[in-house]
């Protein structure tokens, strides 16, 4: 039987997925679950959303938390708002503050975790996301364009 070639696998260096939804109207953990749609943390109908709740929980803290305290504080904000607790294992908290931090709103510091910088999430989103990260994406996809065109001339 002869070899397979071995593809690479398909991994992304960088991915970022956007939504437009309606002008906000919204507020308190619907306006972040809103937010987290729109850049692609959640996806609609999920019901996983305990992301929301760990941005949720670092917004309202405007100081560096360690991940047992967002973790405390994220089972105490799906109480308050009688939602299941699902998500909430100290291994998913962690996963999702990866998450956030992959995409630079938040950052880690030590074994702490805060808002990026301390800044609004505005700055942030300007700085890293739509100057750095986004023109980069754009950059690489009309590469692809670029070949596929030379391709298939």
């Amino acid at each position: 039987m002869p070899k397979t070639k071995t593809i690479a696998k398909d991994t992304p260096l960088a991915e970022i997925t956007l939504r437009k939804y309606e002008k906000p109207s919204l507020q308190g953990r619907d306006l972040i679950r809103k937010l987290c749609l729109s850049i692609g943390l959640l996806q609609p109908g999920d019901s996983r959303d305990v992301i929301v709740d760990v941005l949720y929980v670092l917004l309202k803290a405007k100081r560096e938390l360690d991940s047992s305290e967002i973790e405390k504080r994220v089972i105490d904000l799906r109480k308050h708002h009688n939602l299941p607790l699902l998500g909430i294992a100290s291994s998913n908290i962690r996963r999702q503050l990866k998450r956030l931090r992959d995409i630079f709103l938040v950052e880690k510091i030590q074994n702490n975790y805060r808002i990026a910088e301390k800044a609004p999430l505005t700055e942030t989103f300007e700085e890293k996301l739509e100057k750095f990260l986004l023109p980069n994406i754009i950059t690489r996809i009309k590469d692809y364009f670029k070949a596929v065109d030379r391709e298939f001339k």
